[in-house]
């Protein structure tokens, strides 16, 4: 591989999650944030709850239950 042209990897890159989970691992960044991890991800807690960015849900909600009344 050639020299200087790789970026440098950190093998103790700090890893924080929004629900307060830190963790390291290895990465080209020294610090990541990250929205969802293992500890609070639905589909790895087993818990039923909808992540809703920006009022997506409601939306659909909305124009769900306009196509129903007609």
């Amino acid at each position: 591989m050639k020299e200087s042209i790789h970026p440098k990897y950190y093998e103790d890159a700090k890893v924080t999650c929004s629900c307060g989970t830190t963790f390291t691992t290895g990465s080209t960044r020294k610090e990541l944030r990250v929205e969802l991890c293992s500890a609070c991800h639905p589909f790895y807690t087993g818990s039923k709850r909808i992540i809703d960015t920006a009022g997506r849900v409601e939306r659909f909600n909305q124009r769900y239950a306009k196509n129903v009344q007609k």
